[in-house]
Parts: C-alpha cells; structure tokens; sequence
C-alpha cells in the first residue's frame, strides 16, 4: 500500500492500460470508456493480479471492460489518484499506474460488453473529460514516439 503525497492515508494500488492508436493521418487518438457507476469517463484499470506483472494486469483490464486486442509496454508512464466509491461503503483512496498499451483491434464481444461505452478521442478532449487532473496531464503529454520497451 502506498502513502498519498502528504502522507496522512493509505493508497490501494491499481493499474490501468492508456490505451491508444495513431490514425491513418498520424493523428494520436485514446480509447475512454464510461465507469460502471456513475459513468465517468475512465481508463480500463483493476486491481493487481496474481500471477500477473502490473502491466500484464493492465492489459487483462483493457481486454475485459474495453475489448482491447494489443501490445501493452512494460514501463510505467505515470500515476494518478482517485477515490473509487462502492454503493453504500466509504471511498476508497486508489493509486493507478498507467501503462501504455497501443491498440491492434477492438473486439465486439467482450467481457463487460453492454455495461460501458467506448469512445476514441483526441488528446485534448480526453483530457478535458477525465476527473482526474494527474490523469489529465498524462493524456495531454503522452507521446507514442517517446517509448522504448515493447511487452507482447
């Protein structure tokens, strides 16, 4: 568990794919979807999982709520905070990693298919559509071009 930046609470770790193509016109374009709750505009993340590296994680995350076929890489690109909220249960503080996964296909049949919405846009206006400012900053200087190591 790791320590907010003031160091007064405890932060559940989560990872989360920044999922991401680069159109025909070399336009770079993110995949969003909507939470499952209050349908805020999100990146696929989860939870860690056994067995499983963080970035291995993240990309079961963009399999599971997006539908996303592709290449996730292994360095971390950034973090972000949020509160996650559960029906009827206090707010839990929550550290995503974010780890860049770019997209080969999206696939019509998926495990949460029917309980999100997906959407491409640019930078910008992803960036003007998270909650998240930390995320937000992440979306508006994240640079396909700047990355080195590639997982598969």
């Amino acid at each position: 568990m790791a320590k907010s930046p003031n160091n007064t609470r405890s932060l559940e770790q989560q990872y989360a794919a920044l999922c991401y193509r680069v159109t025909a016109k070399g336009k770079l374009r993110f995949l969003l979807i909507t939470s499952r709750g209050i349908g805020r505009w999100v990146l696929p993340k989860g939870w860690p999982m056994r067995g499983r590296k963080p970035w291995e994680a993240a990309q079961v995350e963009a399999w599971e709520e997006a539908g996303v076929r592709g290449r996730v890489r292994d360095k971390r690109i950034g973090h972000y905070e949020y509160e996650k909220w559960r029906d009827g249960e206090r707010p839990i503080p929550c550290r995503v990693d974010v780890y860049p996964l770019e997209v080969a296909s999206l696939e019509k049949d998926f495990p949460e298919v029917g309980q999100r919405e997906r959407q491409w846009l640019p930078p910008k206006d992803a960036a003007e559509l998270v909650a998240e400012p930390q995320l937000a900053e992440i979306l508006a200087t994240f640079r396909p071009k700047d990355l080195k190591t590639t997982v598969n």
